[in-house]
């Protein structure tokens, strides 16, 4: 069974937006490209800070709708602390 993953962008404006994917690398080219979710078409994704696997989809939309309920200090509080577990980012051309 594939993992799914929570990732954060950073998009041009500095706001983060947080998703879930099966193939993050794939879903952010779709950020890129403008065939994203509704907030990337406007505020197109700069870096992605960080992602993280999730043993399936459940636990993955959870822990997107819990960071998605944290203010941005907390948010990168977490990035933080995934960065130190060995969590990366995904490079954007």
């Amino acid at each position: 069974m594939k993992p799914w993953w929570v990732y954060v962008l950073e998009c041009r404006s500095g706001r983060l937006y947080t998703g879930v994917a099966v193939d993050p690398a794939a879903r952010l080219a779709q950020h890129q490209t403008g065939k994203g979710a509704r907030f990337t078409r406007a505020d197109p994704p700069q870096r992605c800070l960080v992602t993280k696997a999730f043993e399936d989809r459940s636990a993955a939309l959870k822990e997107e709708y819990r960071i998605k309920q944290l203010a941005r200090s907390d948010k990168l509080q977490l990035i933080a602390a995934w960065q130190r577990e060995g969590c990366q980012g995904i490079e954007i051309n």
